[in-house]
């Protein structure tokens, strides 16, 4: 017989408990209500599994779409350029973080809303417009603020730039060639068009306003070019032309100094530009026209020449002051004692300005009663004041002379008392030259002793052959011209002179013993004394028998004095009757010895045999 089936698979089988469990109705009542119980929380659970299920599948799919809104929202914000409006939340070293209503934050690089000083435009809490670039991987969307003013003002500029409007912006600063300026959005503008001259410092204009206008715009790249040198030559092309309408010869007119160059200035004439030469400016000397202007100065000019149709104008300065040379004769007369300013040292002297526009010159030799002044910069330096004297005075020549050693006691006037002629002075040599040697006797006076002052015996062909630079010597007074400022000094004179020595012991047929020096087609020169010379004519070099007899340089022989001029300081010798004038000579020489003898002789006669035996021991 088949075993009944189990209803309920789950249920464990157990063996049948014979016994009936009575149960209470308490009990009864309590197990009802335990199961009712149980059953009602198992409904229960099943029905808040479904109803979480339902709830996270609504929000997964809400979020869904939000997520896709938002992508739709940047990428449509991404392609199509939209200008977003947010608010800056925060401000890093990079980025300025702005809510822009997406989910992630903008992220505006930082170098692009800052200005000329590198500071923030904006705040937190600032609103800006921006265009959403890309969704950055770290997170974020990279916006564009420069990108936004591009296409805000966009219009603007291409309106600005058709029309050629003025435009005015703010420069950030230096780029590689030119500058950069915030006009809504930044613009380049060349170096090349910031002035109408060119400007080598581009940093003066940076953080200032400027007006610029339009020359070139790319949309496609955001490029824009601006200019400044357009605006100033229709303005100077505007005040060129109503100035040319009412220039003319003659006119007073202030302008601005605009350049310096060495020949003059250029000064701008509300538009045009004048030549104001050097010659022009100053009725005095200058050196440079920055000495009188600078650049940016205002100045008031004269118009001396205009050619219209080369719209070339030529300026004066002076011209507005009358010429001080018309009167210089009155106002500074000879003799007067002026007192002026040092402007320029030269080789030659020192200007001196003794009034604006007349200056005078004070030569080298006007300086010093000394002749040892080699330089005037020894004396004086630009700047210096002075003291000078007139001396003349050119108008003509827009020339006036000046001294000072004139105000200074002239050693030279006198010379004459105190080193009189023929007074001995000491002095040491200064400097030697080719015709003698300036032997300094005292401060600011030197003395030359001429090369045949040298020495009475010895011929002196430079004086280096007796003085040496530097050296302590003597010397008599030759001469004195103070108004030449000369003095003559001699140092042989220290010495007798041979020649009066000479002349006086000897007289005209003596015989002398001389030799022979040099000879000549007309006779031959012979040294009779030390420092003393003859000449022997050729018409005197003959023998008792009228032969001609020939001397060479070296010989020695007896000669005749024939001619002495005491004054010429010459001697005349001849070779003619020297056996008769030898003989007489050698008689009374012998004479002369014998009675100075001390011995004492019996006779005082003279024998010829006496005669012999002297100049036999006289040759001995």
């Amino acid at each position: 017989m088949a075993e009944p089936q189990n209803p309920n698979p789950l249920t464990e089988s157990k063996t049948l408990n014979t016994e009936l469990e009575t149960l209470t109705p308490e009990e009864t009542t309590a197990v009802a209500a335990a199961t009712e119980t149980t059953h009602t929380t198992d409904v229960a659970d099943e029905h808040d599994v479904d109803y979480d299920m339902a709830d996270f599948a609504t929000a997964l799919e809400s979020f869904d779409r939000e997520q896709a809104a938002e992508k739709e929202a940047a990428q449509s914000a991404m392609s199509d350029d939209t200008i977003t409006t947010g608010t800056v939340v925060k401000i890093t070293d990079k980025h300025v973080v702005v809510d822009i209503g997406l989910k992630s934050e903008g992220l505006i690089p930082l170098d692009q809303v800052v200005d000329h000083t590198g500071a923030p435009k904006f705040n937190i809490g600032d609103t800006v417009d921006v265009v959403v670039e890309r969704e950055e991987s770290e997170g974020g969307y990279l916006v564009s603020y420069e990108k936004a003013q591009r296409l805000r003002v966009w219009d603007e500029l291409e309106k600005a730039a058709n029309e050629k409007t003025i435009v005015t912006g703010t420069v950030l600063g230096r780029v590689k060639g030119g500058l950069t300026v915030d006009i809504g959005i930044k613009a380049f503008l060349p170096g090349s068009q910031v002035e109408i001259r060119p400007v080598r410092n581009l940093d003066g204009y940076v953080g200032h306003p400027i007006d610029v206008r339009v020359i070139k715009l790319n949309k496609k790249r955001g490029n824009v070019v601006v200019s400044r040198k357009e605006i100033l030559e229709e303005e100077q092309n505007s005040k060129k032309s109503a100035t040319l309408e009412t220039l003319e010869e003659g006119a007073v007119l202030t302008g601005v100094v605009k350049n310096l160059t060495d020949y003059g200035a250029f000064v701008d004439l509300s538009g045009l530009d004048g030549l104001l030469h050097i010659t022009d400016m100053s009725w005095g000397r200058l050196t440079h026209p920055r000495d009188l202007v600078q650049v940016g100065d205002e100045i008031q000019v004269k118009v001396l020449k205009f050619d219209k149709d080369k719209q070339r104008v030529s300026l004066g300065f002076k011209q507005l002051t009358p010429d001080p040379w018309l009167d210089a004769v009155e106002r500074y007369p000879i003799g007067a004692q002026v007192r002026g300013r040092v402007l320029s040292v030269t080789d030659y002297g020192a200007f001196v300005e003794l009034e604006q526009g007349i200056e005078g010159l004070v030569h080298v030799s006007e300086m010093s009663w000394s002749k040892r002044l080699k330089h005037p910069s020894k004396l004086v330096k630009p700047g210096d004041e002075v003291d000078t004297i007139i001396l003349a005075v050119n108008p003509q020549d827009r020339r006036i002379s000046l001294g000072m050693k004139q105000l200074q006691e002239n050693p030279w006037e006198q010379l004459d008392d105190k080193f009189p002629v023929g007074s001995t002075v000491e002095g040491r040599v200064r400097n030697l030259t080719d015709f003698g040697a300036f032997i300094e006797i005292e401060d600011g006076i030197d003395g030359l002793v001429h090369v045949s002052n040298l020495s009475w015996t010895k011929r002196v062909k430079h004086p280096s052959e007796v003085l040496k630079k530097g050296e302590k010597v003597k010397a008599v007074v030759l001469g004195v011209e103070p108004e030449n400022r000369r003095l003559s000094l001699g140092i042989k004179q220290l010495e007798p002179d041979v020649w009066d020595t000479f002349f006086a012991q000897h007289r005209t047929s003596d015989v002398v013993k001389g030799k022979v020096l040099r000879t000549a087609q007309f006779g031959a020169f012979v040294e009779i004394a030390e420092g003393v010379e003859g000449l022997c004519h050729v018409s005197e070099m003959v023998d008792d028998f009228g032969a001609p007899v020939h001397l060479e340089i070296g010989d020695e022989r007896e000669f005749k004095i024939v001619k002495m001029s005491p004054e010429e300081k010459k001697v005349g010798l001849s070779l003619r009757g020297i056996g008769d004038d030898a003989s007489r000579a050698e008689v009374e020489s012998y004479k002369s010895k014998a009675s100075s003898s001390s011995s004492t002789s019996s006779s005082s006669s003279t024998t010829l045999g006496d005669l012999i035996n002297w100049k036999r021991s006289e040759r001995e």
